[in-house]
């Protein structure tokens, strides 16, 4: 437990960020109050400030170890709750470059409900914790600071649930949560500062999902399925299963090509993608609500550590820092991981720092933004720079995507890469780039290679 830093810190955002840099929070201040703009429901709805909640949304393997980590049994709990786990490579059944992977078991538990579920659930644990209080329906106007503009004082909101004026939450820190809408870059340019720079990849991402009634048509024992999009085959799509009796398929298509809403249209584009599965089970499935959609126009990261001048008092955490490309299952767990480091500054008994939170943040997102602007980069239309780095990467991973497909510990090495358990290093180590060699070499050097249950699960795997 962290000694008591300040009395007051003030939470912009109750989205996963949010609620989780409130748990940390909560260990060293008296009080902590979550400000969001939007109505929190009582129960697991979708939120209308959180308009990809109603989309595939899953909490890979490094955030749940998280989420494990901040609430002891939050796993036990939502499986009480009948929230599916799946193996997630054993029971998923993945395609990635146009190649099916091969099914061992991982060891890899994801618990797999539904983004408003699992949010509702998070919100839950957070507002039993003493000293925590949850402010719906009010909106953050902006910061106040000292005269001297060093230092962020509170933050002005209005409640707009009982209609009451404008008014001052004084605190020792303010921490903004709220996302790619994020005013904070607007609020340190009036106050004198400079704004971050930006770095935006396009990827003009598209969605669109419906929910069934559980089970799927087809699917046997296994409980989700995968489609990556590839640059020759820009359109995807994934299953999930969901708590409730339900699942989701999720069709999705980048750079523009995205995916209709009408019964016939989203069959249709089902019926395009490298694998039947999906619109096999579209076909045969009963639907329980209408399609929704959702567009993704681009990545965005904002380089607050680039900054040379700062206000004490004041954080950024969440998709108002970064912004990742959804197919990549990877925001909430950067979320979490960024509260797992505020948490390291907390309990250091000092205020944090901002340039050195910033920095220390940056490190956690390098890899994961590496690992999906490279992977959209890919796309030749997508506009950015492309290193020799990314160039070497984007012509081995589908390489080694084909390998996999016959090869289970390749298959386990990039899932365990892809769900941030692993660092990237490990798909070029000797061991697996031996192994990609060998899978694509001709004739009978190339065959499936079935390892025991220990390399399988990462033990032995190179």
């Amino acid at each position: 437990m962290t000694t008591q830093i300040g009395h007051r810190a003030v939470v912009l955002g109750a989205s996963i960020a949010g609620l989780l840099a409130a748990r940390v929070l909560s260990e060293a201040y008296a009080q902590v109050i979550v400000v969001d703009h939007d109505h929190l429901p009582g129960t697991a709805a979708p939120r209308r400030c959180v308009p990809q909640a109603r989309h595939t949304h899953v909490l890979i393997e490094r955030g749940q170890q998280v989420l494990e980590e901040l609430f002891p049994g939050f796993t036990d709990d939502l499986v009480a709750r009948g929230v599916p786990t799946l193996d997630n490579v054993r029971d998923v059944r993945w395609c990635l470059s146009g190649h099916r992977f091969p099914q061992p078991e991982s060891g890899m538990t994801v618990v797999s409900a539904s983004r408003p579920y699992l949010e509702g659930c998070v919100r839950a644990r957070v507002s039993e914790l003493p000293g925590v209080t949850l402010a719906d329906r009010c909106d953050a106007a902006g910061l106040t600071m000292t005269p001297d503009h060093r230092r962020v004082t509170g933050v002005r909101v209005i409640r707009r649930a009982d209609g009451s004026a404008e008014e001052v939450l004084d605190a020792d820190l303010v921490v903004d949560a709220t996302g790619r809408g994020s005013r904070a870059p607007t609020w340190l340019a009036k106050m004198g500062f400079e704004s971050p720079e930006e770095e935006k990849v396009q990827v003009g991402l598209g969605y669109t999902t419906q929910i069934y009634r559980a089970p799927a048509p087809g699917l046997g024992s296994d409980l989700g399925v995968v489609i990556g999009p590839t640059p020759d085959a820009p359109r995807g799509g994934a299953l999930q299963l969901l708590e409730g009796n339900r699942f989701l398929v999720t069709l999705m298509g980048m750079l523009g090509d995205y995916p209709p809403t009408d019964p016939d249209g989203f069959l249709d584009f089902a019926r395009t993608l490298p694998i039947p599965d999906l619109c096999d089970v579209v076909r045969d499935a009963e639907p329980l609500e209408r399609p929704r959609s959702f567009r993704f126009p681009a990545s965005v990261r904002r380089r607050y550590e680039r900054l040379s001048r700062f206000p004490a008092g004041f954080l950024v955490t969440g998709d108002a820092l970064c912004s990742f490309n959804p197919i990549y299952a990877q925001g909430m767990t950067v979320a979490a991981l960024e509260a797992i480091t505020l948490r390291r500054h907390l309990q250091r008994v000092t205020e944090p720092h901002p340039r050195t939170f910033f920095r220390d943040v940056a490190k956690v997102i390098d890899v994961p933004w590496d690992m999906s602007v490279g992977a959209d980069l890919a796309f030749p239309d997508v506009i950015g720079a492309r290193s020799p780095k990314m160039r070497i990467a984007n012509a081995y991973i589908p390489r080694l995507h084909a390998a996999a497909a016959h090869d289970p510990v390749l298959a386990t090495t990039f899932i365990r890469v892809a769900a941030l358990v692993d660092r990237p290093e490990r798909l070029m180590s000797p061991g697996t780039v031996l192994r990609v060699l060998r899978q694509n070499l001709p004739g009978p050097a190339r065959r499936a290679h079935h390892p025991a249950p220990d390399q399988v699960n990462g033990v032995n795997a190179p």
